[in-house]
């Protein structure tokens, strides 16, 4: 049994958890998943990591409640248990492979929507620590749903907050303040980033995509957001990537984005929508009867 040792609330409907799985913080990487299940009747779900301590022994992860598994995890308290947390699953970020001298002389950006910021942390985090210049674009519908702000300020160059509502920070998408941050290096006569990392809603890093690509920006999205099993078993994130067909959970979750069929992977995330639905308003009945 694992056992959340800390959580909290980082905005309305979103919890982030400590959790004691010593072997899983040990061998964890930036880019990487994992599964857990509530008990052992539990669905199989899949969660980025957001941090880990190995000296700990500690994991965090961030769940957001969407349906019905979610609802359960974030149901939990200090001291409860995950009856599965296995891992680390799926493929480190490919900037793991640049040594430290590389990595200092690098300049990225990463655009972070929603939930996005999670995942995007423990990347920031390990660049900061290997020397390389990050700067980050948080995005958000308000200003209550930003997540992360604090802490991704302590290691990041530059942070900039979005908002749709325009209640915090920027107000509009993360697509026009990253053309605006393109634009003023250009005009500047600077460098663009070396390269970038973009993490969020798959309509978010479909944009995103289409916005880095006049400046031949690199660009990596990953595609967590389309994983169920986290085996590649169920094919639920199946994917064309290079008019190849891929899977998330085994090849990625982090691909190149020039790559991707977006439209393809939007229409696969929304085969599931009605029983996830259905699946919600059972396990909202269920805890409000214990």
């Amino acid at each position: 049994m694992f056992e959340i040792v800390k959580k909290r609330e980082l905005a309305p409907g979103v919890v982030l958890m400590d959790v004691i799985a010593p072997r899983l913080a040990k061998s964890a990487q930036p880019g990487q998943f994992l599964i857990v299940r509530v008990d052992e009747k539990g669905e199989r779900i899949p969660l980025t990591i957001c941090d880990y301590d190995r000296a700990k022994g500690t994991v965090t992860v961030v769940t957001q409640i969407v349906g019905a598994s979610s609802r359960k995890i974030c149901a939990l308290k200090e001291g409860d248990s995950f009856h599965d947390f296995a891992g680390p699953l799926g493929m480190p970020s490919e900037f793991m492979e640049l040594s430290e001298d590389e990595l200092s002389k690098l300049y990225f950006i990463f655009i972070a929507g929603g939930l996005g910021a999670a995942p995007v942390y423990p990347q920031v985090k390990y660049l900061h620590e290997k020397g390389a210049k990050v700067d980050v674009i948080i995005g958000a519908k308000s200003k209550n749903m930003v997540i992360l702000e604090e802490e991704m300020g302590l290691i990041c160059d530059n942070l900039y907050i979005c908002t749709d509502d325009g209640s915090y920070g920027y107000k509009g998408l993360v697509t026009e303040r990253l053309k605006e941050l393109l634009d003023v290096k250009i005009a500047n006569g600077e460098k663009i980033y070396d390269h970038a990392v973009a993490i969020g809603p798959m309509v978010m890093m479909k944009f995103v995509t289409l916005t880095a690509k006049p400046y031949s920006l690199p660009l990596i999205v990953s595609l967590n957001t389309l994983m169920v099993d986290g085996t590649g078993m169920c094919g639920a994130c199946r994917v064309s990537v290079g008019g190849k067909i891929k899977f998330a959970c085994v090849d990625g979750p982090e691909f190149d984005a020039y790559l991707v069929d977006f439209d393809e992977a939007m229409r696969r995330q929304g085969m599931y929508k009605d029983m996830e639905a259905e699946a919600d308003h059972k396990c909202r009945i269920e805890l409000g009867k214990k």
